[in-house]
């Protein structure tokens, strides 16, 4: 087969949905999990829906659609097998679905991969290890099986890979290996496959390769070069679309456009500019797919806007397609699920098949031009001018108190006298232990959530059976032994959901489900509006747990960055003023949590490093409004009562500054996957708050022996003195089963107390 360059598309995505617009996947893998279903059943409700997400794209509009973005878990791991990469710890295990789980969750004595956030996404991907006993060897049997399916069904299928650079940089090396001195390995398997994917019968291959928009050093410029010289020598292969996503490629663009790859998708909602493209003349023999459509928020594009940069983009590339900024993975399936959303709001908005069919107005636009699609761009015309006009986006009120408190409200002593007066309060003894807030949601709790809903229980009936819970989980931390307790959060849907559900500028839908990891999905809310709490939020719970021990109950609030970073936000505004609206909500929660008698209060903010900006000349102005967002948040209480927070799913190198200027008086952090790496950071950042690392790993069903955690505990007491170390799991336990939690919390328990 010969390069096919005037196969040439005009619509399309970069990637689709995959866990079902009703978490079909999510049921079906947790079904194989807890075998009452088998493999042949799992991989038949795949292939249903791979199969519903190819036709309905196809039959929106697009004329190419991405295959092998479906994944059992994540594509990360998806390519890891394709390339021969599982760590060695999985490779005995004989069948191929439950090796592939075993590194994504873990088995009877075998750890999982460390999982770790997606640029500056929410979703979560897992990290390949490539250590000296790897040897890559490719196995594409999955993505052929794909391109099969979908061209049996008529589909216009392009292929989607992600690529060696970015493989290789998200990757963990092991035992001293650095992952990019393998490059030259992956070369040639990554020819391979495009070899076999033309044999196959594509015409295009999108290789992924997001790593690009980061700052890149001469030498990584130069792999650049070589690495796309060397796939796209030769003409046995399909045309290669390089799509970089999440911001632009910068000088990675000029490098990329010198090899001889066909296309290049750029990401124009997320910092490349239309300047950036002229400036690069190689381009005018490429194909450009400009991603003009916002992949990764669910506000409705400005068809006339969007026009206008395509207009523009023409006199600067050979070909040009429209597409969306990033895969569909981010966004919800549709908006034909959620009728009940208010309809002004609704107007305003696009989830993915919404965005599908803007991509498709807009490609119609660029060929046949405005006239053909005038009904559709002054329906866009009006949406925009309807949600500019709204006058829930502009509170005077919650705009003139922040005004008054300036940009840094100090709330505190100094970190040494806040704990003498916090030790003589609390009294807590050496190495306290504590978990982190939710407990296990049980069939019960889902029963009355869903009984609510449908009126088959009134408000007060919920509110009784919550209690209950409540109570239940007081009674098993206090038999269990530990020193600080929660309340477990059984009236929580959601850690952010929560919230938003109680304060004003939000909004909630019913099925706007994304995936976060594995079949850990999320209905994010919609920031749409000035933020107001017009009442408390959580103090009649955490007060009546606390009515029910002597021991200290924390308060459990999310912090304002991680609201955001788990929600949809406006898009009119500097996310610095949203973050301090939703930081003023928070801070009036636990001044009256305070008042209430409650003597800690952990305000969680995971989502920190999340959205971290990928260049280095943009961090700074972020870290200093996202700590300040936090020290707004926690900035009312008095110096005796003990602020907490969590951080989770983060490489925290890069925010260890930041971490200390929360100046939360105890912070504790996912550890266990990562085996305590983040202590010695810390303890070289000259960090000298309260530090709880976490001692085990919750995204496993692995219950940790008391020995594995009494030997975390020493490994941390190396880099923490003991009078600043807590000892807890590494996050949440939502998601965990009633059983395996009691027995991890019972080892716990144990071990802490043995290193005392």
């Amino acid at each position: 087969m010969t390069v096919t360059t005037h196969t040439r598309f005009t619509a399309t995505v970069l990637g689709l949905p995959r866990i079902g617009p009703r978490r079909e996947l999510k049921r079906a893998v947790e079904s194989y999990w807890a075998g009452r279903i088998d493999a042949a059943e799992l991989q038949a409700v795949a292939r249903q829906l791979r199969a519903q997400g190819w036709t309905a794209a196809r039959d929106a509009g697009l004329d190419a659609v991405p295959v092998g973005t479906f994944s059992f878990y994540d594509q990360m791991l998806d390519t890891a097998v394709m390339l021969g990469a599982l760590p060695p710890r999985v490779c005995g295990i004989g069948d191929p679905l439950d090796r592939y789980f075993a590194a994504a969750r873990g088995a009877e004595g075998i750890e999982p991969l460390e999982m770790t956030k997606w640029f500056d996404t929410n979703y979560h991907y897992l990290v390949p290890e490539i250590g000296p006993d790897t040897r890559f060897a490719l196995d594409p049997s999955a993505l052929l099986g794909e391109l099969r399916e979908a061209r049996e069904l008529g589909i216009a299928a392009r292929p989607v890979v992600i690529g060696p650079l970015t493989f290789l940089a998200l990757s963990k090396g092991v035992d001293g290996v650095a992952p990019m001195d393998r490059l030259a390995e992956l070369i040639p398997l990554y020819r391979d496959l495009l070899a076999r994917l033309a044999d196959a019968g594509a015409a295009w291959v999108q290789i992924d390769e997001p790593v690009l928009v980061r700052d890149l050093s001469e030498a990584e410029l130069g792999a650049v070069r070589t690495t796309y010289a060397a796939l796209s020598d030769g003409d046995q292969r399909p045309n290669i679309l390089v799509a970089t996503y999440f911001g632009s490629p910068g000088p990675a663009l000029s490098a990329l456009a010198a090899t001889p790859v066909e296309g290049i998708a750029l990401d124009f909602r997320s910092g490349t500019t239309i300047s950036e493209v002229a400036a690069v003349p190689a381009l005018a023999d490429k194909l450009v797919v400009a991603g003009v459509v916002d992949g990764r928020n669910i506000w409705r594009t400005d068809l006339e806007a969007a026009l206008s940069e395509l207009a523009t983009l023409l006199g600067s590339v050979g070909a040009l397609a429209v597409s969306t900024s990033s895969s569909l993975l981010h966004v919800p399936y549709s908006l034909d699920a959620e009728p009940g959303l208010d309809p002004v709001l609704r107007s305003w908005l696009a989830f993915g098949a919404e965005k599908i069919d803007e991509v498709r107005i807009l490609a119609h636009a660029v060929g046949a031009g405005t006239e053909a699609v005038a009904a559709e761009l002054a329906a866009s015309r009006a949406a925009i001018e309807s949600r500019r006009r709204d006058p829930r986006l502009h509170n005077e009120a919650v705009r003139t108190r922040l005004a008054g408190l300036g940009e840094d409200p100090a709330r505190r002593a100094p970190a040494q006298r806040r704990r003498e007066l916090q030790r003589a309060h609390l009294r807590l003894p050496l190495l306290p232990t504590t978990t982190i807030g939710s407990y296990p949601q049980t069939t019960a709790i889902r029963t009355a959530r869903a009984d609510l809903r449908a009126g088959r229980i009134d408000d007060a009936q919920y509110r009784e059976r919550m209690r209950a819970e409540i109570a239940d989980v007081i009674a098993l931390q206090e038999n269990l032994g530990l020193d600080v307790l929660v309340h477990g959060e059984p009236e929580r849907n959601d850690m952010v959901q929560y919230f938003a559900e109680q304060l004003d500028g939000f909004a909630a839908t019913d099925h706007g489900w994304v995936q976060s990891y594995g079949t850990r999905c999320v209905r994010p809310p919609i920031l749409y509006g000035d933020v107001v709490r017009t009442a408390p939020m959580t103090v009649e719970w955490i007060t009546y747990a606390q009515s029910l021990t002597g021991k200290p109950v924390k308060g459990m609030l999310t912090g304002p960055v991680t609201i955001l970073a788990w929600s949809f936000v406006r898009d009119d505004q500097p996310l610095a003023d949203t973050a301090r609206q939703v930081a003023l909500a928070i801070r009036d929660e636990t001044v009256d949590l305070e008042a209430a008698g409650i003597r800690i209060v952990q305000v969680d903010e995971p989502a920190l490093r999340e959205l971290l900006p990928l260049r280095r000349d943009d961090q700074r102005q972020y870290l200093d409004w996202a700590v300040g967002a936090f020290r707004l948040a926690t900035a009312g209480v008095r110096d005796d009562t003990q602020i907490h927070t969590h951080l989770c799913y983060s490489e925290f190198g890069e925010i260890i500054g930041a971490i200390a200027a929360l100046d939360a008086d105890v912070t504790s952090v996912e550890a266990a996957r990562s085996h305590m790496e983040i202590l010695d950071d810390l303890t070289t950042a000259g960090y000298a708050l309260g530090i709880g690392p976490g001692v085990y790993d919750i995204h496993s069903p692995r219950v940790p022996s008391v020995s594995e955690i009494e030997n975390s505990l020493r490994e941390a007491m190396k880099a923490v003195p003991a009078e600043r170390l807590w000892v807890n799991p590494d996050c949440g336990l939502k998601t965990r089963g009633r059983a395996e939690v009691e027995a991890s919390l019972r080892n716990m328990v144990e071990a802490a107390t043995l290193v005392r």
